[in-house]
């Protein structure tokens, strides 16, 4: 049985919602993650949380292809942020059929984190969705040891992990230490590639991990230790921005070209 794979919506930034689900369709994904919250201010924002026609018109292209939300995203834990703030995202989220809720946690307090993310799991699971933690290395869950301890700490059944490899590598994370999450937390991962050579200034990081990945299997990151590392059978978000290349190669045509190299580097592990 083939691993399921998704387009993310990073990936085709420049598309709607709904043109995502249709982009993914096209190009042969399974399943799809949509931004209802953006990561940055400088982001497009689109009228897609609540009872709005670009909701309405998403539902329907999902009923029509067949393919399904994964993971709605990006929920932040600040230290101003007040979680049931999110409620109205994710009831969005769950019409939409999503199953995961993603989460980036921007709090140097762990206490106060572990509280906030314990309570957004409750809230998460009252829509029956799962809440992934991606630790980034900008953030204060920087590592995939700080996460696997927050995740561990607030003990909730539909507290999660998600491992996105240019954030895992670029943090100082082995596929080694993937074991010290149960595998009940790792429901999803995404997946890109990057050059090996990490960046000497935190500002490139983030740079390279929001505008310019590279597509699996061209970069030089350890995507057959971690897929190894991780369960075997839980989904894959390809999530590969490439701002420059987007300026002249259409959001279809790499969403095609990412998910055939994808293809060909799960086979071959």
């Amino acid at each position: 049985m083939q691993r399921a794979i998704g387009l993310a919506a990073l990936t085709v930034l420049e598309l709607a919602p709904p043109d995502i689900v249709s982009c993914a369709s096209q190009a042969g994904y399974d399943f799809v993650g949509l931004r209802l919250l953006p990561a940055t201010e400088a982001e497009t924002r689109h009228p897609i949380v609540g009872d709005t026609p670009l909701v309405r018109e998403t539902a329907m292209r999902l009923a029509d292809t067949g393919l399904y939300v994964l993971d709605i995203e990006l929920f932040r834990l600040a230290p101003d942020t007040d979680v049931r703030d999110y409620r109205a995202a994710l009831e969005t989220g769950a019409r939409l059929g999503a199953r995961e809720a993603l989460v980036a946690g921007s709090d140097p307090d762990p206490l106060r984190l572990v509280d906030r993310f314990g309570a957004l799991c409750a809230l998460a699971a009252e829509f029956g969705m799962g809440v992934g933690l991606e630790p980034m290395p900008w953030t204060d869950i920087r590592d995939y040891v700080q996460g696997a301890r927050i995740v561990e700490a607030v003990g909730c059944d539909n507290a999660g992990l998600v491992i996105d490899p240019i954030h895992f590598d670029r943090a100082g994370s082995r596929p080694d230490q993937i074991a010290l999450a149960p595998p009940r937390c790792l429901r999803y991962m995404q997946l890109c590639d990057a050059p090996a050579e990490r960046p000497a200034d935190i500002e490139t990081v983030i740079h390279q991990a929001r505008a310019e990945r590279l597509m699996p299997g061209d970069g030089g990151l350890d995507l057959r230790g971690i897929l190894r590392a991780a369960p075997a059978d839980i989904p894959v978000s390809v999530e590969v921005p490439m701002r420059t290349l987007a300026r002249s190669v259409p959001a279809a045509r790499r969403a095609r070209e990412i998910l055939a190299k994808t293809r060909r580097l799960l086979d071959s592990l």
